[in-house]
């Protein structure tokens, strides 16, 4: 395996308040990008007014080290807007990278802004990975989500990955996914 197969460029998409930022926060701790004495939530949220409404409005590029059954690989990840006035955002992350996280709120289901990220990621000829957040809290009408999800990207619905972004669970297997 030479070094250009060992990098991976990512993007995480999604509706608003689907878990975007959480997720990234869960990659930088796995990978240890991020020192935990100086992790703090929506860590790659860094202008003063993303913090303050709680949303992404600037694209941010990160790279991680991963070691994965005994290679190492570079994960380039950027965290996009999930708010729809950001599109153009989103739309020069989809141009700088090979593949998609289609992150869905399992409490919410497919939104909107989910669709339009979803078909501006399939025009750039992306790898799309589906994902539903939030499983930790339970949430009714699950299985009908990754129906949904499933039917959208295309693939069998076991390959919809289900992940907790605050508590962390499965997002090893996403990670693993994304590599």
């Amino acid at each position: 395996m030479n070094d250009l197969e060992k990098i991976r460029n990512f993007v995480i998409i999604a509706h608003i308040d689907h878990g975007k930022s959480t997720l990234a926060d869960r990659f930088l701790e796995l990978t240890h990008t991020v020192e935990q004495r100086v992790m703090k939530e929506q860590y790659l949220d860094q202008l003063e007014s993303e913090r303050e409404r709680g949303i992404t409005i600037k694209m941010a590029p990160v790279r991680m080290h991963y070691t994965d059954a005994g290679k190492d690989y570079v994960l380039n990840l950027i965290d996009t807007p999930g708010h729809s006035d950001f599109g153009y955002e989103v739309s020069r992350a989809l141009q700088a990278v090979e593949g998609a996280i289609l992150l869905v709120d399992g409490t919410q289901g497919i939104q909107a802004q989910t669709l339009a990220n979803f078909e501006n990621a399939k025009r750039a000829g992306l790898t799309i990975l589906g994902a539903i957040n939030k499983v930790d809290m339970d949430p009714m009408g699950l299985e009908e989500i990754v129906k949904d999800v499933a039917e959208l990207i295309g693939c069998p619905e076991g390959e919809i990955v289900r992940v907790s972004a605050k508590t962390g669970l499965g997002v090893e297997s996403l990670l693993r996914e994304v590599i």
